[in-house]
């Protein structure tokens, strides 16, 4: 259904920094920048980029937006969410765990990025 996502910052060094660190825990290669200044991650056929707004005003995190990144195991999950800590992000919500919900059994793991976009690692369990 998407062809790709795409969050805005206000320091692309800095957001190099963290996506590198959450995306690498994944086992994808470090950002291209494209000759924009945009990052470009490539990883399973998806496609994720961080740019500069266009319009040149600040980039602003969307209230009640969540990106959703699948994991592969709860393990995964655990080393993006820490990837993502200990590379300026903040853990929001409640701590990494299973959350039951009218879809099923979820493990869940949710960070801000440093310019307060919210992300969620999510495996069906």
């Amino acid at each position: 259904m998407f062809s790709h996502l795409t969050v805005g910052s206000n320091d692309i060094e800095r957001s190099r920094t963290f996506y590198d660190a959450v995306f690498g825990a994944l086992g994808a290669k470090p950002a291209i920048m494209d000759d924009k200044g945009r990052l470009i991650y490539f990883h399973k056929d998806a496609l994720f980029l961080v740019t500069k707004p266009i319009d040149g005003q600040p980039a602003t995190a969307g209230n009640g937006s969540t990106v959703g990144f699948a994991m592969d195991s709860t393990e995964q999950a655990d080393a993006w969410h820490a990837a993502g800590v200990a590379s300026g992000g903040t853990s929001v919500e409640d701590p990494p765990g299973v959350r039951e919900s009218a879809a099923g059994n979820l493990y869940l793991a949710y960070l801000r990025d440093p310019d307060g976009n919210k992300l969620c690692a999510l495996l069906r369990v």
